[in-house]
């Protein structure tokens, strides 16, 4: 079977330590080779490689012929980069029907007439080691209001409490009522930590926890005090019984850091003046944290939403978070963070946000929610380097969460595939690794709901706050879930699991995707299948950082396989009505089969 995106008319890879690759990472001042192939047919003479660091002066590379393979012409050439950052860089080629160059359209490269579709190498200079205790693991994201009742849950008096845990309705913008964001099911840290034992038996290793910081909402992400846990999950006594209680457990715990913005009812902001913020007065120490265009009434805030004023990353505030805020709750036991909205973090802030968390424990996680392709990402006119070596370990995978259920629904590969592939040949091996691998979060519809491929886009929020689906679509959706599921725990990466998706919770849009964990209600089915699927992965750990291939399969079919020292895993995702062949293997109908090469080189089903 061909390997995708190595048909068409030219490709490229990298050579590294006397071997080919499909990664395009290079480690700054190390010698580094890169190989081109180009179909016979052009009768390719002389090539050269033109490169250039975003935004600087082209600069050229010659490369020579070393003979052909497999119906391609190959040339090599070797560089050394001595800066981190990201270099593009084209093929230029001397072929019978004159000079061509090499375009990428993200599927199979081509040779052009014209410039364009350039290759990209990102060159790393690492200041960090990576957190190994990750790698094999499994992610458990928990919105804390709706995941577990426990211990005394101190309602504010300007709070509501909804008291229909199994059948209640999250507060929703229904436009007759003033929407408040206010209003809670009560769930606490001390009632996720009596769930440590389910999270555990569910091969849960690190759990996400949703902002904890007292805040005025529900939700958390209005930040109201940094230095507080908020005392309806139970304060900071709260959190530090949770981190202990997970750390028996092996279970590690990051949390989500909220570092863009705060809410106007924060010590910081004081839009109400309660706290002699800088809402108050001009003289207040947290003035210079915000930008005002008409004081105190006018100011800058997050996508216009008047209760979160944006934070002027000025000195004073980088120390705040980063010798103050950070050491704090590291001090408590924490693994890392989840940095919300790390596009509208400045580049000079992530690094010294990076070097704060790092300095309190050398192998901590800073993750970042990132949508699209964080190698090469631009936001606010600028180029981001999460992955030079001074940011990141790694980002929430979105991209790979779309090509997933687009296999599922659309029963078609290729939008995985080009993401697969374009994920491993941008990404450096130790931030793909890393990756937040997700099917749903808070920000999203719920997983099983999406899956059950229902058009609703006529209905407003009060049909959608109460429907369900079918027996029959559910059913439909929960074999896809299970084809979803087992893909994404072997896939590059660690898979996450937003609280509840394991036992079948439905829900559209924020809020009805942050219903109460329905401990009362589980789809059991569901459970024992994420079960089984972590517990392979976990029997398997060892090899799931290794070589990527993606095959070139029929479109209803993605094949992928992974090869390291250790061995290597095959998984096929059938998405047809009928068991199909792959690489010698018959894979059952609506199935994600996994495969462990056994010693003796022949195929064992693991799943």
């Amino acid at each position: 079977m061909t390997i995708y995106g190595e048909n068409g008319e030219c490709f490229v890879r990298l050579c590294k330590d006397g071997k080919e690759g499909r990664n395009f990472t290079v480690s700054a001042s190390s010698a580094t080779g890169l190989a081109l192939y180009v179909k016979k047919e052009f009768c390719p003479s002389n090539c050269r490689f033109e490169m250039y660091y975003d935004g600087k002066d082209c600069f050229c590379l010659g490369a020579k012929y070393c003979g052909e393979r497999d119906g391609y012409a190959v040339f090599a050439a070797e560089l050394t980069l001595d800066t981190a950052g990201l270099v593009f860089y084209r093929a230029v080629i001397d072929t019978c029907y004159g000079v061509r160059y090499s375009s990428d359209d993200g599927g199979n490269a081509y040779l052009s007439e014209t410039a364009g579709g350039d290759w990209q190498l990102l060159v790393v200079d690492r200041l960090y080691r990576s957190p190994e205790w990750l790698t094999g693991g499994v992610f458990y994201h928990i919105f804390i209001d709706r995941f577990a009742k426990g211990g005394d849950c101190v309602l504010r008096d300007d709070a509501l409490m909804i008291d229909d845990w199994d059948n209640g309705v999250p507060e929703y913008n229904d436009g007759r009522h003033e929407f408040k964001n206010n209003t809670f099911f009560g769930g606490t840290l001390i009632g996720a930590a009596e769930k440590l034992d389910y999270l555990k038996s569910l091969g849960v290793t690190c759990v996400y926890l949703s902002p904890c910081f007292k805040a005025y909402s529900n939700h958390k992400y209005d930040i109201g005090d940094y230095m507080q846990v908020d005392e309806m999950f139970g304060g900071d006594e709260a959190l530090k019984h949770f981190i202990a209680a997970a750390k028996e457990r092996s279970i590690d715990v990051i949390l989500d850091g909220v570092f863009n913005h705060v809410g106007d009812d924060s010590v910081y902001f004081d839009k109400y003046k309660k706290y002699g913020g800088a809402c108050c007065s001009v003289d207040s120490p947290y003035y210079t944290w915000f930008d005002f265009s008409s004081y105190p009434d006018k100011y800058d805030c997050w996508w216009g939403m008047q209760n979160l004023p944006k934070v002027k990353r000025n000195r004073a505030y980088r120390d705040f978070i980063c010798k103050t805020v950070v050491p704090h709750y590291m001090a408590m036991g924490i693994a890392g963070w989840r940095l919300d909205v790390a596009d509208e973090l400045e580049a000079d802030f992530l690094d010294e946000l990076t070097a704060a968390v790092k300095g309190c424990k050398p192998d901590a996680l800073v993750l970042g929610e990132v949508w699209e392709d964080a190698s090469n990402k631009i936001a606010y006119d600028e180029r981001k380097r999460y992955f030079c070596g001074a940011q990141l370990d790694s980002v929430m995978n979105y991209p790979l969460r779309n090509g997933i259920i687009s296999l599922c629904l659309d029963r078609d590969s290729s939008l995985l595939k080009y993401t697969l592939r374009m994920l491993w040949e941008h990404y450096p091996p130790e931030q793909m690794s890393h990756l937040m691998n997700i099917l749903g979060t808070h920000d999203t519809e719920r997983i099983l709901t999406v899956l059950g491929g229902e058009n609703v886009l006529e209905l407003g929020d009060d049909a959608l706050a109460c429907k369900t689906m079918s027996y029959e679509t559910r059913e439909r959706a929960k074999r896809l879930f299970a084809v979803a599921y087992t893909l994404l725990a072997f896939m590059p990466g660690v898979p996450c699991i937003f609280y509840g998706d394991e036992i079948g919770m439905e829900g559209y849009h924020d809020p009805f995707c942050r219903r109460p964990y329905k401990w009362n209600n589980a789809d059991g089915s569901l459970r024992k299948t994420v079960t089984a699927v972590n517990n392979a992965r976990h029997a398997c750990r060892d090899l799931l950082c290794g070589e990527l291939t993606i095959y070139d399969t029929e479109q209803s079919v993605f094949a992928m396989s992974i090869a390291s020292d250790g061995g290597k895993l095959l998984a096929v995702a059938n998405l047809n009505d009928y068991q199909t062949d792959v690489l010698g293997l018959i894979c059952p109908a609506y199935k994600t089969t996994i495969y462990k090469l056994s010693e003796d080189n022949q195929w064992s089903l693991m799943l």
